[in-house]
């Protein structure tokens, strides 16, 4: 083609309404093109053929394809690595500057600049937008530059330079005149790259505004819908952050809390990436794991003996879900009663969870683990019985996922607490003389 053109490339904002990069593509006077590449260096990671995350991208991109063409425009959409795809477009397309929202964790960062150096070797532009946060990971920062390692002083400042005016939306939707008119494009099909239907059904993108103004009250129990199950949809931008922190900040302040929470965890992994393979806390390095294979084995399966955790496995393994006081409890149980490793438990949620985020993922297990930045102390255990007892009496979440617990067909104890939690305390202790 040769047209000059520019390319807004959708990663992690599927999404035509409110977003930064695309409106700020669509505002430029050259025609637009946009793309989006399921990556190879990514699928090729994932050990399930039926993951459901998988297959919700590639419905969304079918919808936004389908949205697209209705403006007399089409996606094209690639399988393949980012490089490879990118040097067959710039033989195809005369490209002038290549758009795109900025990804943060450090795969994305990798793979942008690799991208922007090709793009660069050939004269074009490559321009990058703070779409799925608020505040860049440098942002928010202590007044010496540093960035925050607790949460509590990161969050009042946040809010402190947080202005209204952050969360006025870009109408990228209104400019889609100014698309490239082509026709429909190829679209590969999940089988064609080797991933089939999940059958897990995934929970709406709408901002369900009586869970969130009643968040504070309702979010630690697991047997009713006190959360907003919207995970999935902030992972992968079908939302806009900015439209859900307004009805937050309006709605409930424990609920604005948490996604001030996201934000915190991301600039962690930002400014110490080292951290996606270790402890943040460095002598956490010096715990010396038992990592018993059988046990781990019983702990993914929810056949540990102990309801609760039990329960919260086999809502992950069935639904891709897990309730977040359940992730704690969960987390918690591996790391101080089986004493094994907390990346071991990291890897299975990364595999498992649909609203799957390796920042928030990695905070939150190092947080169970006593490992991370603002983490429970190491000596903090949780009791899963207590557990039981304050968020879950009545044994709703228990009996739906556990409907054998208490029967002579359920599975015995596979540790004491009592035990464990003295093993825990010495092995800790002693490691981190």
């Amino acid at each position: 083609m040769d047209k000059k053109l520019n390319i807004f490339w959708f990663r992690r904002d599927l999404r035509l309404h409110d977003n930064h990069g695309l409106f700020r593509a669509l505002s430029e006077d050259l025609p637009l093109l946009p793309i989006f590449i399921f990556d190879k260096n990514i699928l090729d990671k994932l050990e399930e053929p039926e993951d459901a995350r998988v297959e919700f991208i590639h419905n969304e991109i079918k919808d936004l394809k389908n949205k697209l063409e209705k403006s007399g425009s089409s996606l094209i959409v690639r399988y393949g690595r980012p490089e490879k795809i990118f040097e067959e477009l710039v033989e195809e397309y005369d490209i002038a500057g290549i758009f795109s929202n900025y990804d943060h964790e450090p795969y994305g960062r990798e793979r942008d600049k690799k991208i922007g150096e090709l793009a660069e070797g050939k004269g074009i532009e490559f321009r990058s937008f703070r779409d799925h946060i608020i505040f860049d990971p440098s942002g928010v920062l202590k007044d010496d530059g540093d960035p925050y390692t607790v949460f509590t002083p990161y969050k009042n400042k946040w809010l402190k330079l947080f202005k209204r005016k952050m969360l006025k939306e870009h109408p990228s939707e209104e400019k889609t005149g100014n698309l490239l008119k082509i026709s429909s494009m190829p679209f590969p099909g999940l089988e064609e790259m080797g991933f089939k239907p999940a059958g897990i059904e995934i929970p709406p993108g709408e901002f369900p505004e009586n869970i969130i103004k009643n968040y504070d009250k309702n979010r630690d129990i697991p047997g009713i819908r006190g959360t907003t199950r919207l995970g999935i949809h902030l992972r992968f931008g079908t939302i806009s952050i900015r439209n859900l922190m307004g009805k937050a900040l309006d709605l409930n302040k424990t609920f604005a809390e948490e996604l001030i929470w996201r934000e915190f965890f991301m600039m962690i992994m930002w400014h110490f990436p080292v951290i996606e393979n270790r402890s943040f806390k460095k002598k956490y390095e010096n715990i010396p794991w038992r990592n018993n294979e059988k046990e781990f084995r019983s702990w993914c399966e929810g056949k540990t003996g102990y309801p609760i955790v039990d329960a919260g496995m086999r809502e992950l393994n069935q639904t891709g879900f897990m309730h977040n006081r359940v992730r704690m409890i969960t987390a918690s149980f591996l790391t101080k009663h089986l004493l094994i490793d907390w990346r071991w438990g990291e890897a299975y949620f990364g595999k498992k969870l649909l609203d799957y985020e390796l920042s928030s993922n990695n905070g939150g297990w190092q947080w169970a683990a006593g490992s991370g930045c603002d983490a429970a102390p190491y000596f903090r255990i949780f009791n899963p019985e207590s557990q039981t007892k304050k968020f879950d009496p009545e044994h709703q979440y228990i009996s739906k996922w556990v409907p054998e617990a208490g029967s002579e067909h359920y599975s015995p104890e596979i540790v004491n607490h009592r035990e464990a939690r003295e093993r825990a305390l010495s092995t800790f202790k002693s490691a981190l003389k």
